[in-house]
């Protein structure tokens, strides 16, 4: 098992340069494998939030990154074969900062996202930037129109731990080829991914000083720096629900433009002539993936009720055979949670099932280990049954391998379940018939629905969600014209 990176240490990259937070502190970086200490952090203060707004400030109005398309184009090609050429080294930090199984490293959380990275690239590269509107008369005088696409500003992105190559890579990427001046600001739990990010672009690249920063701070008040701050024209951010308000009412006195990729508590819905064992095993398998830390992730199970037993059964059954184990074998398909924090949540959770009259198929506790992996942040994967759509588990995102089975009468009852939710993130449907599967698809009120296994997410998708779920798209080309403003030129014809 590797347990310890041979990546530099994590540095903040500010205005060009590399380096300590300016008050010298740091924190541990930890295996949630193992619960020891990896490596650590710079703890970014208040002057680095403030330096590194001033320098994507500075860049944004003083360079040409902004207009220069085939420039920018170049530096990220840079920093995409940089990726390639550490993806080894990315792979082993990945797989030890964020606990991710090794499966699931060498696809989304971080060889898909270079790929995404490069698909920005070329959007770039083909994106008209100029429509012409040809000539209208307005009051008698004739003038012909030019549409212009124009990069937003100074773009705040703000990350989570879950996925964060993926999420690092899905905001920078678009942000930068848009011609935008970017602070990403990581989680306080997986900082390091983010600032090799800063490295590559440092050693690598020749991104000028000021276009990309990176800041590692572990107080949330220096993070609200970010949405605060009137030099920043734009936060993205991706995380709950509760911080998004908060990042929103932080935005509101500068008028700031907010994208918001928040929390869900989608539904897979099995409907009566589908094959109900099958469809919930593979509920359950999804739900275990990276311990169920994923927001988009079916955790309610929604099941004909004459099927419910075997719904259950089967569900219990995938859970059980996948355990939770090492993400450095390849053979895991669930890993650690992210932190001691979480793996309390969680289990607070589990407590709540039962007050609320919920049984365990299988699960409910914390997932013993032994040797190395005993100081580990493990969660049994959980199947609760016995509960309806009101209980707290059926509403709350847990962000944990659980996953709760509600019975449905009928197609119709299946839609009101599954929109009697705050979110509206992603769904799925299973039927024996690929036309009543989209017709109930259709009807759900979500930004992203799966019908009869078919996969949603991709770099040319755009991905995000309706209600308490969040504001606008990220990926694809909605994704990228977040990072856009729309500019009207009107010339004599």
């Amino acid at each position: 098992m590797t347990r310890t990176p041979t990546n530099p240490p994590a540095q903040q990259y500010v205005d060009g340069k590399l380096g300590a937070a300016s008050s010298g502190e740091t924190y541990a970086i930890l295996n949630p494998a193992t619960g020891a200490e990896i490596g650590r952090a710079p703890d970014s203060t208040a002057a680095d939030m403030d330096a590194a707004i001033a320098a994507a400030r500075r860049a944004f109005d003083e360079t040409d990154w902004s207009v220069d398309v085939a420039f920018r184009i170049r530096c990220l090609r840079q920093l995409h074969q940089a990726l390639l050429d550490n993806v080894d080294a990315l792979r082993e930090l990945t797989t030890a900062e964020v606990g991710a199984p090794a499966f699931l490293v060498a696809g989304p959380q971080l060889d898909a996202p270079i790929d995404t990275l490069k698909w920005s690239i070329d959007l770039a590269e083909r994106y008209e930037w100029e429509q012409d509107l040809g000539v209208g008369v307005t009051m008698g005088i004739s003038s012909r129109r030019t549409v212009r696409k124009e990069a937003v500003g100074v773009v705040a992105a703000i990350t989570p731990w879950n996925f964060p190559n993926q999420i690092n890579l899905a905001k920078i990427g678009p942000a930068l080829a848009a011609g935008n001046t970017v602070v990403l600001k990581p989680a306080p739990d997986t900082p390091w991914v983010a600032a090799e990010l800063g490295r590559l672009v440092a050693e690598h690249t020749d991104i000028p000083a000021g276009v990309f920063n990176v800041v590692t701070p572990r107080d949330n008040e220096v993070a609200a720096l970010l949405a605060e701050d009137p030099r920043v024209d734009l936060v993205s951010f991706t995380g709950s629900t509760d911080t998004g308000r908060r990042i929103m009412a932080a935005a509101a006195p500068t008028l700031k433009k907010v994208f918001l990729e928040l929390g869900g508590k989608s539904a897979a819905i099995v409907l009566d002539d589908a094959d109900v064992a099958s469809a919930a095993s593979m509920a359950a398998f999804s739900v275990a993936v990276h311990a169920g830390q994923g927001c988009a992730l079916t955790t309610r199970l929604l099941v004909p009720r004459a099927s419910y037993d075997a719904a259950v059964e089967s569900a219990a059954a995938t859970m059980s055979s996948l355990g939770a184990g090492d993400p450095a074998d390849p053979g895991t398909i669930c890993g650690p949670v992210i932190s001691a924090v979480q793996r309390t949540r969680i289990l607070g959770y589990l407590a709540l099932a039962e007050e609320e009259g919920g049984t365990f198929a299988t699960g409910g506790d914390v997932a013993v280990q032994d040797g190395d992996l005993a100081g580990g942040f493990w969660v049994q994967p959980t199947v609760i049954a016995g509960l309806d759509n009101t209980a707290r588990v059926a509403r709350e995102e847990i962000f944990g391998p659980v996953l709760t089975v509600i019975p449905h009468d009928g197609d119709d009852d299946a839609v009101r379940i599954a929109n009697d939710s705050p979110y509206g993130l992603s769904g799925s449907v299973e039927s024996g018939s690929l036309e009543r599967a989209k017709s109930v698809a259709a009807r759900i009120r979500t930004g992203t629905i799966g019908v009869n296994g078919g996969q949603w997410f991709n770099a040319d998708a755009p991905f995000g969600g309706y209600k308490q779920s969040g504001l606008g798209r990220e990926m694809g080309v909605a994704g990228f014209e977040e990072y856009l403003e729309t500019k009207l030129i009107a010339e004599p014809a």
